[in-house]
């Protein structure tokens, strides 16, 4: 991997409603959240750190050599935790942290010096994530698969768990995908500048992101500019249920 200075934060919490004790779940017997620790320091980041609330996870985490931040219990979000780990350890306004979900295993430590290297070169950019074409009509209309839109600077303009943008014609006769547009995924993966984070948690949800239910319409709200390539892998779905857990789980051990 290339050297470029950024730092990876890891939130994970121990709730869950359809798989509780996620993070601590064994995947090829490795509990799962060590699994996107090695893949995170495989990225050649500066460090790698799991926030959480949950003496659990951190007993887990120290017990293989992970460096672990407790925050507080009270965080509505990954970007909260994030906030407060940049705060204790003094991080500077133009500090590079790359948010990795904690349930994302197979994630491709490129896409992580990607979504980095991404930020450092767009200074305009106050967060930078990815995306990747949707080449089945089931994702461009599942709400679960959030679609968005970019300008020609690859800047986003909008995210929607609605297919975006609406082919008016073709979508009139049926869910397909449309011949005039590639639809977009959103990859759930960001790089954000320490000053951006600080102004995000200092905001209160606005009604945009609430409707939605997607953090990152706070961030368009706000002004604050996200720059959305798309990515240079392929990043398989994360683990939100035990189907997805045993998938993981035969794919690694198959690898």
């Amino acid at each position: 991997m290339i050297s470029l200075p950024f730092r990876v934060v890891i939130p994970a919490r121990y709730a869950s409603t359809r798989l509780p004790g996620k993070p601590l779940r064994l995947i090829a017997g490795k509990p799962m959240i060590q699994h996107v620790i090695e893949r995170a320091r495989a990225s050649g980041a500066q460090e790698v750190i799991v926030a959480t609330d949950d003496a659990r996870i951190e007993a887990c985490c120290l017990g293989f050599g992970a460096q672990v931040v407790m925050t507080s219990p009270e965080h509505q979000s990954g970007t909260d935790r994030i906030a407060e780990v940049a705060m204790q350890l003094g991080w500077q306004d133009q500090d590079i942290v790359v948010n990795v979900q904690g349930d994302e295993p197979l994630i491709s430590p490129a896409v992580i010096v990607q979504v980095a290297s991404v930020l450092q070169s767009h200074s305009q950019a106050g967060i930078a994530t990815l995306c990747e074409p949707i080449d089945k009509a089931e994702d461009l209309f599942n709400p679960n698969v959030v679609k968005l839109v970019r300008n020609k600077e690859d800047f986003a303009l909008y995210f929607s768990r609605a297919p975006i943008p609406w082919d008016r014609d073709q979508f009139a006769q049926g869910q397909s995908l449309s011949p005039r547009i590639q639809h977009l995924r959103h990859i759930g993966l960001y790089a954000y500048r320490v000053d951006c984070l600080r102004q995000l948690v200092a905001t209160h949800p606005v009604a945009l992101e609430q409707t939605e239910s997607l953090e990152q319409l706070r961030a368009l709200y706000q002004g604050i500019a996200i720059i959305a390539p798309v990515a240079c892998e392929s990043n398989p779905a994360g683990v939100d249920t035990q189907e997805d857990l045993d998938r993981v789980e035969k794919m690694l051990v198959s690898a």
